[in-house]
């Protein structure tokens, strides 16, 4: 595994984000040491080690098929574990740790009959208890998550009517009413336009900022990865490289990660991927082409 910055990767964050509640930063959130994991006997992933630390800000990148959502999985303890081990760092007050899911939108069935307040209470099972029924706080509290992401006039809606970014936010705030420690996201900006993929960015800054830490796995190498603080690449059932964006987005990483050349251009502290290189050049200034093409592709959630 390539880590050019060991421990300070982690602990990296975009200026932008300062940092997390001094009651939340710092410490040891998850631990995976020598983690082989997979389903039915077969492994998805093997030998993974990795250390998430409370309120990061972490992307996972890779091909479809390489294991990004079976880390997450794995992170969450639900993947089979064959040999190695997870840790989970309890909260401060010695409770056990909480993670927030959202899934893939296409993996949903839209056509269940379900309104936007419906999906959100299916967070609040842990509090559940006994009796099924929400209770009367568990409405107010998703009244408030759903003002929070700016959806609280779909409370009543059927999900079948909802945009794609109205769909990720629903995912999203059922995540949130759980209080998680720790947000799992898998492509969230998948299949949305640019204006929505920023404000879905700009929403999980803020989330970050208030003390969450989140994992997000992305195909978006410009739009997303790149301005992400860490980046974890996934190939070849494990993670190949963790690190800063500068020190994972190298053509030779990319190369092994994706089978396929890539120029890695640098223009001041931005960086920008483009396909196809023709040459193999291993990093380059941009021509002016290139420049603008790539910026075009890029993002200025975190600006």
């Amino acid at each position: 595994m390539v880590n050019p910055d060991g421990g300070a990767a982690a602990a990296m964050r975009p200026v932008e984000h300062g940092p997390p509640p001094a009651s939340q930063a710092g410490g040891p959130l998850v631990t995976l040491r020598g983690l082989t994991v997979g389903y039915e006997g077969v492994v998805a992933l093997e030998e993974v080690s990795l250390a998430l630390q409370r309120g990061e800000f972490l992307g996972v990148v890779g091909p479809s098929g390489s294991g990004k959502t079976t880390l997450l999985r794995a992170i969450m303890g639900q993947a089979d574990r064959f040999s190695g081990e997870i840790i989970h760092h309890p909260r401060s007050d010695g409770a056990t740790l909480r993670f927030g899911y959202v899934p893939q939108v296409h993996t949903s069935d839209w056509n269940f009959p379900i309104t936007v307040e419906q999906v959100v209470l299916l967070g609040r099972w842990r509090e559940s208890g006994r009796f099924p029924w929400p209770r009367p706080n568990d409405r107010v509290l998703v009244r408030q998550v759903l003002e929070r992401l700016g959806i609280d006039h779909l409370a009543g809606r059927h999900i079948r009517a909802l945009s794609g970014g109205e769909q990720h936010r629903t995912f999203l705030a059922r995540a949130l009413i759980g209080d998680p420690d720790l947000l799992l996201l898998d492509e969230p900006t998948s299949g949305v336009d640019i204006k929505t993929r920023h404000d879905i960015m700009h929403l999980l800054g803020e989330l970050n900022r208030g003390g969450v830490g989140i994992v997000l796995t992305t195909h978006e190498l410009n739009g997303v990865a790149t301005h992400l603080p860490r980046l974890v690449c996934v190939a070849e059932r494990t993670v190949i490289a963790d690190g800063t964006p500068a020190a994972v987005i190298r053509p030779d990483i990319l190369r092994r990660t994706y089978g396929a050349e890539m120029l890695v251009v640098r223009r001041g502290d931005a960086l920008y991927v483009l396909e196809h290189a023709e040459s193999d050049s291993q990093e380059s200034q941009p021509r002016p082409a290139d420049a603008r093409a790539a910026e075009a592709a890029g993002s200025a959630w975190m600006r």
